[in-house]
């Protein structure tokens, strides 16, 4: 028989410690608790388990700190932590990539959200575990052509198979080493996805959302973008990085508008189904810093810069079905789309309106 996974809840909060362990514990986990970062990581040594639920802020040893330990372990390494927050994550969430954090929950925790994910991250680590054994078998082989294997399975984690073979191939230069950029930045994610998550089994949230990326995933494929993260249902891709092409923007916009065309049809099998939800995406264009963000053992590939946040806000102000670009993108793309103005946007951490523009559909 099967032995339930092992969660570790910290939080210098009993009350919330109590939540969440009674509601784990109630859908079949077994659950330890934790009162501070020391207490975590002793409990970590001894018990060994297999996802940890991590509050950010708490007295003495703050989350991000425990998390930098856990990833500095080799034994703990790879184990799942999900940072639990009060704050925006947004804000938080550089900080999250850099200490190695997997994902994010805000309080107060959504409860199918949270099931949602704890049973993501297991099979992620179920599926990393069973690696993990089957490369302890190949040790045996010419150490250069795992070492090859390995480094092309990571990159294709970021980027499009083809893409990935040029740079293992030495075609591209190495894109996890730091350097600057001018990308175009694309933002999406599925409205009324907070609600609807709410009020669904997790069962049902996440048949929505391998649906949706199943059918986004293809599509950026397609047209050469680059995968930073996705979260949930929000996404963020650019493009023009690792490597250069001429036509970024155009690239942007038409893998934009071929995802609201894809959404449309998933729509009409979600609302049959009595899914209330719908798409929006924000696009934007500048430089940012780009390359591998965290340690050995844990590494992300992203973008840093005003580009992210100017997109990631336009996606927060698009309306269902919109796709909201600004100036500059619209500047490159005149040619192609026809688009709506809808002046100036005040939008969080701009202290100037920001001029945008919805794009209705491609020029025949």
């Amino acid at each position: 028989m099967n032995q339930p996974a092992k969660i570790l809840v910290v939080d210098d909060t009993a009350v919330n410690v109590k939540l969440l362990a009674d509601l784990l514990t109630a859908k079949g986990y077994a659950t330890f608790t934790a009162s501070s970062g020391p207490e975590a990581l002793a409990t970590v040594a001894k018990e060994g388990p297999d996802l940890v639920l991590l509050d950010v802020m708490m007295p003495g040893m703050s989350g991000y700190e425990v998390c930098r330990k856990l990833r500095d372990n080799p034994e703990t390494a790879m184990l799942p932590v999900v940072m639990v927050t009060a704050l925006d994550p947004a804000q938080e969430r550089v900080k999250g990539i850099e200490a190695g954090a997997d994902d994010f929950l805000s309080k107060p925790i959504n409860q199918p959200e949270l099931l949602a994910r704890v049973r993501s991250l297991l099979r992620v680590k179920q599926l990393h575990d069973q690696l993990a054994g089957w490369n302890r078998t190949l040790e045996q082989r010419v150490q250069e052509q795992v070492t090859q294997l390995e480094r092309l399975g990571k990159l294709k984690r970021f980027f499009s198979p083809q893409l990935a073979e040029l740079i293992v191939s030495g075609d591209a230069e190495d894109p996890l080493k730091s350097h600057r950029r001018e990308v175009t930045v694309v933002f999406l994610d599925l409205r009324g996805f907070t609600a609807f998550a709410e009020t669904s089994e997790p069962e049902e949230v996440m048949g929505v959302l391998r649906e949706y990326h199943a059918e986004m995933g293809r599509l950026i494929l397609e047209h050469d973008g680059t995968l930073e993260r996705f979260t949930g249902d929000g996404m963020m891709i650019f493009f023009n990085d690792p490597v250069p092409v001429p036509d970024a923007p155009e690239r942007a916009i038409r893998m934009a508008v071929a995802m609201r065309a894809r959404v449309d049809e998933l729509l009409v099998r979600w609302k049959k189904r009595g899914y209330d939800l719908d798409f929006g995406v924000g696009v934007a264009q500048g430089y940012a810093t780009i390359g591998a963000i965290g340690f050995e053992g844990r590494m992300d590939y992203g973008a840093i810069g005003t580009v992210t946040n100017l997109a990631a806000r336009l996606c927060g102000e698009a309306r269902p079905r919109q796709i909201l670009v600004s100036q500059r993108v619209l500047g490159a793309v005149e040619n192609l789309v026809e688009a709506e103005e809808l002046g100036g946007l005040t939008l969080k951490g701009f202290s100037r309106p920001v001029p945008a523009f919805n794009v209705a559909r491609l020029k025949a």
